[in-house]
């Protein structure tokens, strides 16, 4: 099967760039009410990591006395990071693509020159394999889905 059947497209996903600051990394999160966005070099696109609210809260811990002001002159990629989400090659096999989104909540696509494409989320591969298994009429039923 191919992945990208369970791609969405970059043109619909939110996201950051490499120089966005810490405050602009903050007003998308908490537009969107992501929890995660990736990071892609403004320039050509590459996938560079993955910006957590854990990440950004224990930045601003060790900032101390930090202000929406002083946050607009905070270079996104001075916080550090715990873990980056790890991506995805579009011509991957369903397996890699199944191990990865067991431990983390989205998957990020990349090209052959690890351009980022797009995000592939835990959600619809599990809506997927719930319909292969004849289980969505059940867990649309109970109300998990």
């Amino acid at each position: 099967m191919n992945i990208l059947f369970f791609l969405t497209p970059k043109s619909e996903v939110a996201y950051i760039y490499d120089d966005d600051t810490l405050r602009q990394a903050l007003e998308k999160m908490e537009y969107h009410r992501y929890m995660a966005v990736p990071i892609i070099d403004h320039i050509d696109g590459t996938y560079i990591g993955t910006l957590t609210e854990g990440d950004l809260l224990w930045d601003l811990k060790e900032r101390h006395d930090l202000n929406l002001r002083e946050a607009e002159d905070i270079p996104i990629l001075a916080v550090r990071r715990k873990r980056d989400n790890e991506p995805v090659a579009a011509d991957a096999d369903i397996e890699d693509l199944i191990s990865k989104v067991m431990n983390q909540n989205f998957v990020p696509v990349i090209d052959d020159d690890d351009r980022f494409i797009g995000i592939i989320t835990r959600k619809d591969v599990i809506q997927y394999l719930s319909r292969k298994c004849g289980m969505e009429e059940k867990l649309l039923y109970s109300g998990i889905l």
